[in-house]
């Protein structure tokens, strides 16, 4: 059996790029951006009044100092005027700064009759202005290739003028789960059925990491079904099956892909949950086999599944999973030669202290402790038994 960083890697290694495409900036948000994009125009285009008031010249901002109001100029609609001396231009927030004008006086800083404004207070050169390209100029690098597109990232990038974005296509990935005791959710249920949990449960995974995730219709275990659903399969950039990759009678999964054209990376990891975990290609695209039990699916999800989808949208993958570091809230038993995963609980102590306690029962099927679990405990392979309050690594879940 593979290592999990061995089988991880060997997942990773040579997946190519979805490829890119351009959308409009309103369907933008939580896209991978392709290339680096530049700011069309500098923010602010021009000299621009910060605050509310008059546009003077330094010269003439001294305290005391009587001004004839010349024009005034709302935003967008700037003056043609110059400030000469004792002169001063009516402006507001956002207004151009006129030409002659080196400073801005707040109103609340002045006292106004008439055509006249009186200034209570000095003003400096520059004081309320936002100098042109202040925020970035024209031709600035605003957005970084490889970076996930926030709301703030469409604000900047309407700022400099952009309308459409190069983005990493969404990679299409089909989900197929399989076996004779699978159902719907809603169907009516034999006594042995199992309700799809697994499919539902990894779309939506992947889906809020940006993936289009298709559901495929249940493959059953027979070759022919499995073989009539594999054939049926086109246009993806990722397969993920779900059971039917162990060594039982009716686990036909991998035999099956074989005869489709599959070539094995390899098959069994040391991992639990998820020991029987496949990985392979298939006419080029990925495969990855899941285990049949929900929440090894979940879990190997996580470890191998969401780094392939990130390498395929371009995105930074680390080397190794990205744990953090807590407590034990209880004690723990040896590990064998697997890596564990072990649901847990978060909570911190009044000192600040993060502990993770584990579930009793870690059974593969047991969704109820999976919905209620913030991490799961990271063990190493052969690891000793350790007493609560013993550091630990923590695998946040999402």
């Amino acid at each position: 059996m593979l290592d999990v960083a061995t089988a991880r890697a060997r997942i990773l290694e040579n997946l190519p790029s979805c490829g890119q495409e351009t959308v409009a900036l309103t369907a933008a948000c939580g896209r991978i951006l392709a290339q680096d994009v530049q700011a069309r125009r500098a923010n602010p285009p021009v000299h621009v009044s910060a605050m509310d008031g008059y546009a003077v010249r330094a010269a003439d901002a001294q305290q005391g100092a009587i001004l004839r109001v010349i024009d005034e100029a709302p935003a967008g609609r700037p003056s043609s005027r110059t400030v000469g001396a004792g002169e001063c231009i009516r402006l507001f927030t956002g207004s151009q700064v006129p030409n002659g004008a080196d400073c801005i006086v707040i109103q609340e800083n002045t006292e106004r009759a008439g055509a006249q404004v009186t200034l209570t207070r000095t003003a400096s050169v520059g004081q309320n202005i936002r100098t042109q390209g202040q925020d970035f100029a024209q031709g600035d690098v605003l957005l970084r290739a490889g970076s996930r597109l926030g709301a703030r990232d469409i604000g900047l990038a309407a700022a400099g003028g952009l309308v459409w974005l190069p983005v990493v296509r969404r990679p299409r990935v089909g989900i197929l789960a399989t076996g004779d005791e699978i159902l719907l959710p809603g169907d009516t249920a034999p006594p042995d059925g199992i309700f799809n949990s697994a499919s539902f449960m990894l779309a939506a995974l992947l889906g809020q990491e940006g993936a289009e995730a298709h559901i495929l219709p249940v493959a059953r275990d027979n070759a022919a079904s499995l073989s009539a659903a594999f054939a049926h399969i086109r246009d993806l950039d990722m397969l993920v099956t779900i059971g039917g990759a162990s060594v039982g009678t009716y686990d036909l999964v991998r035999p099956t892909l074989e005869k489709a054209g599959l070539i094995q990376n390899f098959w069994k990891i040391a991992m639990r949950p998820g020991k029987p975990l496949m990985s392979g290609t298939l006419n080029g695209m990925p495969v990855l086999g899941l285990p049949g039990n929900p929440v090894a699916a979940l879990v190997c999800g996580m470890v191998f599944v969401l780094p392939a989808l990130h390498k395929l949208m371009g995105r930074p993958v680390a080397d190794t999973l990205q744990t953090q570091p807590a407590l034990l809230g209880a004690d723990v038993e040896e590990n064998d030669e697997r890596q564990d995963f072990l649901r847990a609980t978060l909570h911190t102590d009044d000192e600040g202290h993060l502990f993770a306690t584990p579930f009793g029962l870690q059974g593969s099927g047991q969704l109820n402790s999976l919905a209620h679990s913030q991490a799961l405990i990271v063990r190493a392979p052969h690891a000793s038994a350790q007493k609560a309050g013993t550091p630990c690594r923590i695998l946040l879940l999402p």
